[in-house]
């Protein structure tokens, strides 16, 4: 991210909520307890910030001095208590439930370790991202050391502090607004929480009372893991009016999800677009396959073609990022509202780069592959395909369950989609056999009596007629025996 990130008008003035966590980040030996309110709101001045200023602070307050939490309360930082195990789990879980009652814009603050602890093991910054590509916020960071910050990080932010440069921050303000604003925040303490037991106090007395008492003892601690509000979000959700009828570009890596063997290639476009339609989308469609076209049959590429399927060449070493370099190029000309939908199994490469442009301009997201990935990704989609089953979805068009559950938007899990399709295929190889056995039978049974019509003096009996009939000889064999003994 740039330095000293300039704030945008929409949040010169929006609200600015902070979550502290006093164990990653504490208040250095000897310093005024009643400067770092002052502090992070010079840091946000400094930048053009001029909102109203909400900081919570997180710590086992058992272990924290009286007159640091009488300074810090006498300021208005609320003071909540968590043991350290708990502590980001509790940040993480009041950020989300704050979000929900306080739309943007406005401007959400991290001061912890813990947001880049576990950016590879779908840690904080990880769902924090997705529900960034959802409802937008503006979003700083601050923690112990600068260096920290993971470069693998998917989550975008305006601007970032190391802990002791934040506390060192003076506002380019005058000495009267400053007083003016000290002594307005002493009028009105702030609260005191036991996260643990629903407790909250304005009297440090009664707050450290709790703490000691026996009640505060036996209460069932809250959750120490932390719980990630997107990792059950669906996917192939309706069309929102502002897709329905919009642009839907699909970059397809034809080497991750081929053509699959006797699929007929001018089918894949119709099989899109059905699907797209199933869902409410009928936008025009641009698609452009990606891969080494020397490798590939010459009829496929034909068929492709031939239903405005673009062909882009491109090498093994070379496919994704010349489909990642379209993608954002294609972003930079295109404004919103489009549908965007990639088509490959690289999709830990793309989900970075992806989700970190949706948090800047969001879009409708579409994702195909041929297996589902393992983890959740830092993309957020609106719909998801199987590559087989989305293809499929063109030849189940007599399956009227299936097709009926998509009209009515019911979300089938994927392993059904993909069972129903196999199934489809083989009951319709079973029905076209079928057909052809009994055309078979039934031109064997025209012939035969063609040809019983030709033998002369043919024995009326229904015995030798149902013999001749099925396909038994015993007519040919009464006969051989017949003239043998005859000619003695």
């Amino acid at each position: 991210m740039p330095p000293n990130f300039k704030a945008a008008p929409e949040y010169a003035t929006a609200k600015i909520a902070v979550w502290w966590d006093m164990k990653d980040c504490p208040i250095p030996v000897g310093y005024d307890v009643r400067r770092v309110r002052p502090s992070i709101e010079g840091a946000f001045k400094n930048l053009g910030y001029y909102g109203p200023v909400f900081i919570t602070a997180y710590g086992d307050q058992t272990k924290t001095p009286d007159h640091v939490l009488r300074g810090l309360s006498s300021t208005g930082v609320a003071v909540a208590h968590a043991s350290s195990e708990r502590t980001c789990a509790l940040m993480y879980s009041d950020m989300v439930e704050w979000r929900g009652h306080n739309p943007p814009p406005a401007t959400i603050m991290f001061i912890s370790d813990q947001v880049y602890d576990r950016v590879e093991d779908d840690g904080v910054s990880l769902d924090l991202a997705r529900l960034q590509q959802e409802t937008l916020y503006n979003i700083f960071l601050t923690y112990s050391v600068r260096t920290r910050i993971s470069v693998q990080s998917v989550l975008r932010f305006s601007e970032e502090w190391g802990w002791d440069e934040l506390l060192g921050s003076t506002a380019m303000f005058n000495k009267h607004e400053e007083e003016e604003e000290e002594e307005e925040i002493m009028i009105s303490a702030a609260m005191f929480y036991c996260k643990s037991c629903n407790f909250d106090s304005q009297s440090l007395r009664k707050f450290r009372n709790h703490l000691s008492s026996r009640k505060h003892e036996v209460e069932n601690p809250t959750k120490r893991e932390l719980t990630f509000v997107t990792s059950d979000w669906g996917r192939n959700y309706p069309a929102k009016p502002e897709y329905a009828t919009a642009k839907i570009v699909v970059w397809w890596d034809m080497v991750d999800c081929p053509i699959p063997e006797g699929f007929d290639a001018t089918r894949v476009r119709p099989s899109l677009e059905e699907a797209f339609k199933n869902l409410g989308y009928s936008g025009p469609v641009s698609i452009t396959a990606y891969g080494d076209l020397s490798q590939i049959p010459y009829h496929l590429l034909r068929s492709l073609s031939s239903t405005g399927v673009s062909l882009a060449h491109a090498i093994d070493k070379l496919r994704c990022k010349k489909m990642l370099s379209d993608f954002l190029k294609w972003r930079d000309l295109n404004p919103p509202p489009a549908t965007l939908m990639i088509i490959s199994n690289n999709l830990e490469y793309f989900s970075k780069f992806v989700a970190l442009n949706q948090q800047i301009s969001k879009y409708n997201m579409f994702l195909a592959y041929s297996y589902r990935p393992y983890k959740m990704l830092a993309l957020v989609t609106s719909a998801e395909w199987l590559w087989e089953s989305l293809l499929a979805g063109f030849l189940r068009q007599e399956d009227t369950f299936f097709r009926g559950a998509l009209v009515k938007g019911v979300n089938l899990p994927e392993c059904l989609i993909a069972k129903c399709a196999v199934e489809s295929c083989i009951h319709e190889r079973i029905r076209s056999s079928l057909r052809m056995y009994r055309l078979d039978r039934r031109l064997a049974r025209m012939y035969r009596k063609y040809r019983l019509e030709q033998v002369e003096d043919f024995p009326k009996s229904k015995r030798l007629r149902k013999a001749f009939r099925t396909g038994f000889r015993p007519f040919h064999n009464h006969l051989r025996l017949t003239r043998s003994s005859t000619s003695y």
